[in-house]
């Protein structure tokens, strides 16, 4: 069977969008990270502003592997995108235009110095930017000692970028913008900050000139993408006739909520599709609470009541029942209106979603790190209600089916996949769930201190801990 490239493109079904290029487009972004999200989410994007702009071609950099841009260059950057849903569609992006891995350093240099680039990209997640617990550049990370000390030849996401503006400044070349695009709080606000003290730490003189003049937009980003295997291949093959190694697939929900800061190129992104805002911390609050704390609710009590997916959970007619009372009455009221944002809406999308038959997105992988997520996808909407004297019924109820799920692993002596996992198994391998939260308590293991100076909410979420681990499941209903 013949490969996907740009030869195979006529011969397509009818019904299979393409790009209307002979070629790959001309190179106006450089993005790091060019792994499946990227792919399904922001490349398809720009593939739709290609077919009206060209220009705004990407360059696919990979700083860790060459797998990725070694398959995306035998396919002359070409892939399918399949979107999973009801009725499935098929799309080939053919927004890559350069592939460059590990060992092509010089040539990333070259194009962080082009002028005609003028955004840089990155999904790197959020231990890429080597940032410290406070949100800071972490100078002790070993990447950015490294960088510091030999910037011309950077490990690091952030001595990439600073040394491609530092090279744009020393030519008197109009910086590019920079837009992280990874699920990380006030990301752009935090990226910035860590090009300024990174670039002031080798060249003080870059350093004030990127804090006056480079733009770098906060955005917030949303699509499940579950992992491409032989599969989704398979089905690209049987679809298309061609052989697709760099097919992606996702949900045909996608999200892409930018920072409006006035300037040409999120002007661009707005007109491919992505929403301009001047509340980007709203959306990220609103999928915070009510996507990412529903998912998380459904993870743990989905796991107890002995569901493996989320849309097998949301088959459960009294947990979905009980998630969608959650979303209205105990987050939705803690939101603050944006404009442009429908929160009703959007909880019903999110539901809507989590129902896909067709995506199966496991609960046990949704429960990973649960110290490090419970405390803003739950932790949060409960601190707004008790600062006003409410006890938020529901998300109590989710809290404490994470304790009970930490003590349902922890005495069957699975393992607890969490950065505080061998904490997180001490505390959960003995007594009843009052004696298990008043452990992660002290231990400030997730759970904030004010949590210890509130003795009510602490009883609610040990009583609903118990109940749940006691396979007593009346906590659900009438609420």
């Amino acid at each position: 069977m013949n490969r996907l490239d740009y030869a195979a493109l006529v011969d397509l079904p009818a019904g299979v969008a393409r790009p209307n290029r002979s070629g790959p487009p001309t190179t106006g972004i450089v993005h790091f990270g060019p792994g499946a999200f990227h792919r399904a989410h922001q490349a398809a994007y720009i593939d739709t502003l290609l077919a009206s702009e060209p220009g705004w071609g990407i360059a696919a950099v990979s700083l860790r592997s060459a797998g990725t841009v070694a398959a995306l260059a035998e396919q002359q950057g070409l892939y399918t995108l399949a979107v999973r849903d009801a009725e499935s569609s098929f799309r080939v992006i053919g927004a890559h235009s350069r592939f460059l891995g590990p060992d092509d350093a010089a040539e990333t240099q070259a194009l962080l110095a082009d002028p005609a680039v003028r955004l840089v990209t990155t999904t790197v997640t959020e231990k890429g930017y080597c940032l410290a617990s406070d949100g800071a550049l972490d100078r002790a990370h070993p990447d950015i000692v490294h960088d510091l000390a030999q910037p011309a030849v950077p490990r690091s996401v952030i001595g990439w970028i600073v040394g491609g503006l530092a090279a744009r400044h020393a030519r008197d070349v109009a910086p590019f913008v920079v837009m992280p695009c990874d699920n990380l709080a006030a990301n752009g606000a935090k990226l910035k900050a860590a090009l300024v003290d990174f670039a002031h730490a080798t060249a003080p003189a870059i350093g004030d000139w990127i804090a006056q003049h480079v733009l770098v937009p906060g955005t917030m980003v949303d699509s499940i993408t579950p992992a491409s295997d032989d599969a989704l291949y398979s089905d690209v093959a049987s679809a298309l006739g061609v052989e697709d190694r760099a097919a992606v697939q996702r949900e045909a929900f996608t999200q892409w909520v930018i920072e409006d800061l006035g300037d040409p190129v999120t002007a661009a992104l707005g007109r491919a599709g992505a929403t301009l805002t001047n509340n980007v911390a709203g959306y990220e609050q609103a999928k915070l609470r009510i996507l990412n704390g529903t998912h998380s609710t459904l993870a743990y009590a989905g796991l107890l009541r002995g569901h493996a997916s989320v849309a097998e959970a949301m088959d459960d007619s009294v947990l979905a029942e009980f998630v969608d009372a959650m979303i209205r009455t105990d987050i939705i009221p803690t939101l603050t209106p944006v404009a442009g944002l429908d929160l009703e809406a959007y909880r019903a999308a999110v539901l809507t979603r989590f129902r896909n038959p067709v995506i199966v997105h496991r609960l046990d992988q949704i429960a990973i790190d649960g110290s490090q997520k419970i405390p803003y996808r739950l932790g949060d909407t409960l601190r707004w209600h008790r600062a006003r004297g409410d006890m938020p019924g529901h998300v109590v109820t989710a809290i404490g089916c994470w304790i009970a799920f930490l003590m349902q692993r922890a005495r069957a002596g699975e393992t607890i996949v969490d950065a505080a996992g061998p904490a997180l198994t001490e505390a959960a391998q003995s007594g009843d769930a009052a004696a298990v939260l008043g452990r992660l308590i002290a231990a400030r293991t997730g759970f904030s201190a004010d949590l210890a100076e509130d003795s009510v909410a602490a009883q609610a979420i040990a009583a609903a801990a118990q109940h749940a681990f006691d396979g007593d499941w009346s906590q659900l209903h009438g609420r």
